[in-house]
């Protein structure tokens, strides 16, 4: 195959894989910084490259789940709340191997969409270089990562856009 046809075939085979699939096996580190820098190849005006990324493994990993799942209990009415969500917060922080916070830092020197459009294709070259190396994951986007604003230390021209979950597939 060309590299064309490599690449249409990625594209074709990239998909959302959620972390109830994942295995319990580690991405290996080159993969992970593989897909990390991948990220740095999407096209930014003025070169803000406006993509901040944190990543989260082992006991920070843990740590994250609990606290989005406090953030949930609290924010929620009780009438609303809903214990299979509480839980289902920390399955699938807990199953995946490597949690991502996808958070843009605006610059002003261009639109603000300009730089979410950027961070998106930085996501989404990170979700291409997943499927290249058999690599479950997904953006998530719930509505409490905004409240993580002082856990991942969010500045004031910055915001969370979600979560990138990834796990090594069987």
């Amino acid at each position: 195959m060309n590299k064309a046809e490599v690449l249409k075939e990625i594209i074709k085979q990239r998909r959302s894989i959620f972390p109830k699939d994942y295995s319990e096996n580690e991405i290996p580190q080159a993969i992970l910084d593989e897909i990390l820098s991948s990220a740095a190849f999407a096209p930014n005006h003025k070169r803000t490259k406006p993509w901040r990324f944190k990543i989260f493994k082992g006991e920070e990993k843990a740590k994250l789940a609990s606290e989005m799942q406090t953030i949930y209990k609290a924010t929620q009415p009780e009438q609303l709340f809903l214990e299979k969500k509480y839980n289902d917060i920390g399955f699938k922080i807990n199953k995946a191997d490597i949690v991502v916070s996808i958070v843009v830092n605006f610059s002003g020197m261009v639109p603000e969409w300009e730089e979410i459009a950027a961070v998106a294709m930085a996501v989404q070259n990170m979700y291409l270089t997943c499927t290249a190396n058999g690599v479950g994951c997904y953006w998530s986007s719930p509505k409490i990562v905004e409240h993580l604003k002082d856990s991942l230390q969010i500045e004031e021209n910055q915001k969370c856009l979600g979560l990138f979950y990834m796990g090594q597939l069987d």
